[in-house]
C-alpha cells in the first residue's frame, strides 16, 4: 500500500512538474489555433553581433530604424535606435524570458512575437521545423527562404541574401526588413 501510495504521488508530482514547465514557456499564436512555443537560444544557426537597420511596414505605414543585434547560444539583446543614435527601446531574450522597455513604442507590444519574427530568420532549420509541426503548420527551408504555412495557406515568407533578411507575414499584414552583414 505504502509503495502504490508513494508511486502515485511521484507521478502527480511528475505531472505537476510538466504542467508548470508548460506554463512557464512563452507561447505565441501564428494563426488563431497554432501555438508556437519559443525555443531556446541554443537554437541559433550562427551567433550574431552586429548592427541592422530595420524597415517596417504595418497598416499601410512604414517605419524605420537602427538595431544592434546581439544573439548567441545563451540569449538574445536587441537595442533599437532612432536615425540619431537615441535609444528607442530595449528587448532581451534570456533564461526563457523574453522582456522589452520603451519610451517610444507602446507597452502592449509583446516581445516574444519579435522573438518569435528573429527565431523563424536566424534559428536551426530542423528545430523550426519539429516546433511548428508540433503546432499544426508546416515549414519550408531553400536556404536562402523560409515559408511557414497552414495547410496550402501561406502563413509566414522569407528571403535570405547575405545582406538582407525580409519576412513577411501574411496572416497579420506586416513586413520588415533587415539589413546587414549575413554572412
Amino acid at each position: 500500500m505504502v509503495i502504490i501510495l508513494f508511486l502515485c504521488c511521484c507521478s502527480c508530482a511528475k505531472d505537476t512538474i510538466k504542467d508548470t514547465i508548460r506554463e512557464n514557456q512563452l507561447i505565441v499564436y501564428l494563426t488563431g489555433s497554432s501555438k508556437y512555443i519559443l525555443l531556446p537560444p541554443e537554437n541559433i544557426e550562427n551567433p550574431l553581433d552586429m548592427a541592422q537597420q530595420i524597415s517596417a511596414s504595418y497598416k499601410g505605414g512604414d517605419y524605420f530604424l537602427n538595431a544592434w543585434v546581439k544573439a548567441d547560444e545563451t540569449g538574445m539583446e536587441m537595442t533599437f535606435l532612432n536615425e540619431l543614435g537615441a535609444r528607442m527601446g530595449e528587448l532581451s531574450y534570456r533564461n526563457g524570458q523574453a522582456s522589452f522597455s520603451s519610451p517610444v513604442f507602446p507597452s502592449s507590444l509583446k516581445p516574444e512575437y519579435i522573438v518569435a519574427d528573429f527565431q523563424f530568420c536566424f534559428y536551426n532549420a530542423m528545430a523550426l521545423r519539429k516546433a511548428l509541426e508540433d503546432c499544426g503548420l508546416s515549414f519550408e527551408d531553400t536556404g536562402n527562404s523560409r515559408r511557414i504555412l497552414q495547410g496550402k495557406t501561406l502563413v509566414i515568407e522569407i528571403e535570405k541574401k547575405p545582406d538582407t533578411v525580409r519576412l513577411v507575414n501574411h496572416l497579420r499584414g506586416y513586413a520588415y526588413t533587415l539589413e546587414g552583414n549575413f554572412k
